[in-house]
This record gives structure tokens, C-alpha cells and sequence, in this order.
């Protein structure tokens, strides 16, 4: 019977026996968490592929890309919220006017949306740039 794992005693790699055959087997060190990544997260790694190649490649081989891009993600989702609250705050968008004219209150929330995702998409990629 052949044992399910040997070490190289010469090199100090370990070895797992799968099938007939005994294949490297990989470091100790415990997988990246993978966490979800949402709009924010994808547009950065899109921007990074496009415009940071060796910033992007230095996170996919490390494996710490989706931890990275999460974080951005999170990052980026809570100044969006906080924008759009801000925004809505200083032009009087309030429950109230929800409940008297929908379509009014749907229109100015649709164009904070759309300025606050400006303002967080550009500041999302101005800060990374400079880390």
C-alpha cells in the first residue's frame, strides 16, 4: 500500500498520492475568503484591467484581487449612500413629498442617483490611483 502523503526530504515539497500518482500539494496557507463583489468592485477591476495592468496582476497573483475589490466595493457603496442622503437633505427631497407627489420625488431621486454615483465612481478611482 502507497502512502497518501510523502515529503521530499531534498526539496521539502509534500506530496499527496491521487490516483497512481503523487502531485505537489499546495501551500498551507488558507484560501482567499470570497466575499461578493458588487457594481462598485466591478467597475474598479474593470478600470484596473484597462488602466493598471501591473496593479492588477500583482493582485491576482498575490490572491488578495477580491478582498481588495470588496473592500473598494464597500467603500464605494457607503459614499454613494451617504452622497445620495446628503444630496437629499440639501434639496428638501423628504418622505413627505414622497407621499404628495410620487413622481416628483421619484424624478429628483433619480437625478441625485445619477450625480451621486459621478461623484462617488470618480472619487473611487481618483483615491485608489493614489495608493
Amino acid at each position: 500500500m502507497m502512502e497518501k502523503y510523502i515529503t521530499d526530504e531534498r526539496t521539502g515539497l509534500k506530496y499527496e498520492l491521487i490516483g497512481d500518482y503523487y502531485l505537489v500539494v499546495g501551500d498551507d496557507e488558507p484560501e482567499e475568503e470570497q466575499r461578493p463583489i458588487g457594481i462598485w468592485g466591478q467597475r474598479h477591476l474593470r478600470y484596473l484591467e484597462e488602466h493598471r495592468r501591473v496593479r492588477y496582476a500583482n493582485l491576482l497573483t498575490s490572491g488578495k484581487m477580491n478582498s481588495y475589490l470588496a473592500d473598494i466595493d464597500r467603500q464605494a457603496e457607503e459614499m454613494f449612500e451617504r452622497i445620495v442622503k446628503q444630496m437629499a437633505e440639501a434639496q428638501g427631497i423628504t418622505e413627505q413629498l414622497k407621499a404628495e407627489d410620487q413622481m416628483a420625488w421619484v424624478g429628483a431621486m433619480n437625478s441625485i442617483h445619477s450625480a451621486a454615483e459621478e461623484v462617488a465612481m470618480r472619487e473611487v478611482l481618483i483615491c485608489i490611483q493614489h495608493k
